[in-house]
């Protein structure tokens, strides 16, 4: 059992097939979620068939220089327009899959409130065991970022079998993680199953995940949650990190979420 950090890595992300690659040739450097924006969105307007917009209309967007006389090229601009008209179901056929590691339950029972343009697959607590003489080695946790050693109350330490006055708040957390994997062994140990004797595991209790989620379904996520908005520093730790591995792979996206 150990105090845990936030880990978020991007696995995979859309990526245009090899037989539509084929049919047009790259204007510079256009990516795959791009060629998948102009396609979808134009769709919605061309007479072009979906498999041929890219081959005939890319050049017009993606080598010419926007028309607005904004920055990028003239997809740039579209893309620019697509979200100020808020058309954004056109930007739901980018997706991105992320590894989340080391986060709490408490900032998993909000990340699964976003639900609409989301999948999660989740870490149970119910089939690995979080006992200190399992696999795992018990459970890490994750302290709040306003738990801190200047907060101080008086309690009785258990450690040292005697009262403490002015206990920093960090020491009290630590306890109290420690008192929790105490009497959750004790519970496995007395033949209470782990599906049982994780109701006693805290909100703290690290877990993690694999999450799937649309371009749109992100911008939504950041927008509620980025800081400024009234989140938890953890969940919004977590949507910075997941701005950082979209941009990583489409930069373009990165205006978007200054928007929002």
């Amino acid at each position: 059992m150990a105090e845990t950090k936030m880990n978020v890595q991007l696995i995979a992300h859309t990526q245009v097939s090899r037989s539509f690659l084929d049919t047009f040739v790259p204007c510079g450097d256009e990516t795959d979620g791009q060629a998948v924006a102009l396609t979808a969105i134009r769709t919605c307007y061309s007479a072009n068939k979906p498999t041929e917009i890219v081959a005939k209309e890319g050049a017009k967007y993606f080598g010419s220089k926007a028309s607005d006389g904004g920055a990028g090229t003239d997809a740039d601009r579209l893309f620019r327009h697509i979200f100020a008209s808020k058309h954004t179901s056109t930007l739901e056929h980018i997706s991105f899959t992320f590894a989340i590691e080391g986060v709490s339950r408490a900032l998993l029972a909000q990340l699964t409130r976003h639900r609409v343009g989301f999948s999660f697959s989740v870490q149970s607590q119910r089939y690995v065991r979080m006992g200190s003489d399992d696999k795992i080695g018990g459970f890490d946790y994750v302290v709040p970022d306003k738990v801190t050693s200047d907060k101080k109350a008086d309690m009785y330490d258990f450690e040292y079998g005697m009262p403490v006055e002015d206990l920093p708040a960090t020491d009290i957390f630590a306890e109290a993680m420690e008192l929790s994997q105490l009497f959750y062994d004790k519970l496995r140990e007395a033949g209470v199953p782990a599906e049982d004797a994780r109701a006693f595991l805290p909100n703290a209790a690290a877990t993690n995940l694999v999450m799937t989620a649309n371009l749109t379904a992100l911008l939504s996520f950041y927008s509620k949650r980025k800081k400024g908005r009234g989140a938890q520093a953890e969940i919004t730790e977590l949507a910075e990190a997941l701005r950082r591995e979209v941009v990583a792979v489409e930069p373009w996206t990165d205006q978007f979420f200054e928007e929002v």
